[in-house]
């Protein structure tokens, strides 16, 4: 007699079973996402030393808050199961679309990896910024940089395998439901709308990743410890991703930095940080900052050229002149002995075009304007060098390893003065040339040195030299000129990039210290941006933007002797430049000649201070003050660090009178950069046009 029993693993779906095939898939996804941040925490684990485990797991707790959210989104189309429980196609759409889905949330997964390594942060709208970029330049970045094809076959793998676990899920849910309900029974209308909406309410209390009232779980709740990767591991990357797409540029918090007081109190608290004794505001103008300088009273020999040098990645935290002892910058050790070192300069953004526009532009790193150099804003004329040296008669070049269409490099600098521009296309049988980014170090010093040798005689020059070999994929001539970097483990090419770079520097000065215009020179060596590196002091993460500053020019060290401990930051240089020359300007940077303040009583009277924010959408910001920070996010409280840079080292620094006083200086500096930013009266004369 023929057996017409259905097996229970080929049962027809119901409602039960749906229920059942819901909470496991639940389960399965939240195991995903906990077996993420394992991962991310042990590929990241150096950063982990000296966190309380009490914390440690804090955060995990914390993340698995924020993975719920994300599972509750991923869960939603499951609901189309409890319309049509019985259907056979609805089941099979519900497994292709978690497969589908868990496989994209995978490859998110595997890639924040190198993501968190590189930068010290959640996935962000970095990786929108990356995305808009030459594709062909991103790819080649990421292919040679990274072992992609290892990667995308353990992708694969763990696709194949979660696409089966959810096989798994739906035979055993039906199952379980056929072994506990009735054979054949049919659900009613009632029971699936009853469930629907039930099921639907708890996803939606699900997505907000909290029982409180008022608003849902934000990133601000994973921030409950002093350490930045504690914090960081509370968070879901795929969570923060979609928060950054929503918010653009991250401009959600425009209001918070706008308005933060009187337009009158901002502007009167930042001139009275900004302003030196060499300067007087120029009355009539709309600009708040337009000031005259009356030329250093200090300088004994006026040099007449400027070159400035900004090193990819040159990281103070690994400069042999600022305390390590590893041996990686040996050149730049011995020009340190040739000028005025900076000991606490900083970077004012974590990437290169913020170093630029910072440096030439003297305009700082500001909440939603981080990419000035690629949004409409980036057209105004800035107060810069390229501008104050174009005044005073210049002549100019700007010579790079790379393209000058990469961040609209050339665009920017063009409209602010740049006239004459040298990329890797105008390169002739170069030593190395990297696929991704283009010609080595030593092809862009030894061209820069034939052109200073070569440059009109009849008037004094500006040049701008940027480096690049300092960057994934770290790809270097071979054979090395210099021994490569061993037992760093991750950090390895990346330092031995970073000793190429310096020995390729160290080359230039030695080819070029006889011409006859090297004793009449500024020159101006500096990072654009640190590099994340295995301790973070303070949750800014401080020593990212840690990057040495050596001005090397006829009598500075007679005048200012070998080193500065005063703060500064790249938004310092132009007018710090204007002043070495020694004649009056008229300028409005947003940052300050350092050298021209009462130098005998500096450290005593104004230890210096800096505006730094790094890339990303979170819009955190931080002011440096002497040896004290104070960081401050949206609609947060400030937090204030006492910090130390040799050795390096942060803690809480309880005084509110000091924390409150400082903070109220960031969000004023910011306010009135803004409002500047977007009257189009930022630059050195007066506005055509204002908003």
């Amino acid at each position: 007699m023929k057996n017409n029993t259905i097996h229970p693993l080929h049962a027809k779906p119901s409602l039960v079973s749906h229920t059942l095939f819901l909470l496991m898939t639940l389960l399965l996804t939240m195991l995903i996402f906990s077996a993420a941040r394992w991962g991310l925490y042990f590929y990241n684990h150096d950063l982990s030393a000296g966190i309380p485990r009490a914390e440690i797991f804090t955060s995990f707790f914390t993340g698995m808050r924020f993975d719920l959210i994300v599972t509750s989104w991923i869960s939603t189309p499951l609901l189309l199961g409890f319309i049509w429980p019985t259907s056979f196609t609805v089941r099979r759409m519900c497994i292709i679309w978690l497969s589908f889905i868990s496989s994209i949330a995978l490859l998110l997964c595997i890639s924040e990896l190198d993501f968190y390594r590189e930068f010290h942060q959640r996935f962000n709208n970095l990786v929108f910024e990356y995305a808009k970029q030459d594709p062909r330049t991103v790819a080649s970045m990421l292919w040679n940089g990274f072992p992609v094809g290892r990667y995308l076959l353990f992708w694969a793998f763990l696709s194949w395998l979660v696409y089966r676990c959810y096989q798994w899920i739906n035979r055993a849910a039906g199952a379980l439901a056929e072994k506990h309900t009735v054979s054949g029974r049919q659900s009613s209308v009632l029971a699936r709308a009853g469930m629907f909406v039930a099921v639907l309410l708890l996803l939606a209390v699900a997505a907000r990743g909290t029982l409180r009232q008022g608003p849902p779980l934000r990133w601000g709740d994973a921030f409950n410890s002093s350490h930045l990767f504690a914090n960081h591991l509370g968070l879901n990357g795929i969570f923060t991703l979609v928060k950054a797409a929503n918010a653009g540029h991250g401009d959600t918090y425009k209001k918070f930095w706008r308005d933060a007081m009187p337009i009158e109190e901002a502007t009167a608290i930042t001139r009275q940080w900004l302003l030196t004794p060499q300067e007087t505001l120029v009355a009539g103008v709309d600009q708040a900052l337009l000031r005259q300088h009356a030329g250093s009273k200090t300088t004994k020999t006026s040099p007449s050229n400027v070159v400035v040098i900004l090193m990819e990645s040159f990281s103070g935290a690994f400069t042999g002149a600022l305390g390590n002892d590893q041996d990686i910058t040996p050149a730049f050790d011995k020009l340190s002995k040739q000028g005025l070192l900076f000991t606490r300069f900083f970077s004012n953004g974590t990437h290169t075009h913020q170093g630029m526009f910072a440096t030439l532009a003297c305009f700082p790193n500001l909440p939603s304007y981080e990419y000035l150099m690629q949004e409409p804003e980036g057209t105004h004329a800035f107060s810069g060098l390229p501008l104050l040296l174009d005044k005073a008669g210049y002549q100019n070049v700007y010579i790079y390893n790379g393209s000058f269409s990469w961040d609209n490099q050339e665009g920017f600098f063009r409209n602010q003065g740049m006239t004459r521009f040298i990329g890797r296309d105008d390169f002739v049988n170069p030593i190395f040339n990297d696929p991704t980014w283009g010609v080595s170090d030593q092809d862009m010093f030894d061209r820069a040195a034939t052109e200073l040798a070569t440059m009109p005689k009849d008037k004094p020059f500006f040049a701008m030299l940027q480096t690049l070999s300092n960057h994934v994929p770290y790809a270097l001539p071979n054979p090395l000129p210099v021994a490569p970097v061993k037992g760093k483990g991750a950090y390895s090419d990346h330092l031995t990039a970073m000793r190429y770079a310096d020995w390729a520097l160290g080359e230039f000065f030695q080819k070029i210290q006889h011409e006859p215009y090297y004793k009449n020179t500024i020159f101006v060596l500096l990072g654009d941006h640190g590099f994340g590196i295995d301790q973070q002091l303070t949750d800014i993460d401080l020593l990212r933007f840690r990057v040495p500053l050596l001005i090397i020019a006829p009598g500075i060290r007679e005048q200012f002797g070998t080193k500065t401990h005063r703060v500064a930051t790249q938004i310092d240089v132009a007018p710090t430049v204007m002043g070495l020359l020694g004649k009056p300007f008229q300028h409005q940077c947003w940052g300050r000649d350092v050298l021209s303040l009462d130098y005998e009583v500096a450290t005593k009277n104004d230890p210096g201070f800096g505006l730094i924010k790094p890339s990303g959408n979170d819009e955190i910001v931080g002011f440096i003050h002497d040896d004290h920070i104070v960081v401050q996010r949206p609609n947060a409280q400030p937090q204030l660090y006492k910090y130390g840079l040799q050795p390096a080292q942060a803690s809480v620094y309880s005084n509110e009178q000091e924390r409150d006083k400082l903070a109220k200086t960031l969000r004023a500096y910011v306010e009135r950069a803004t409002r500047s930013l977007l009257d189009n009266t930022t630059g050195a004369h007066a506005a055509t046009s204002k908003n």
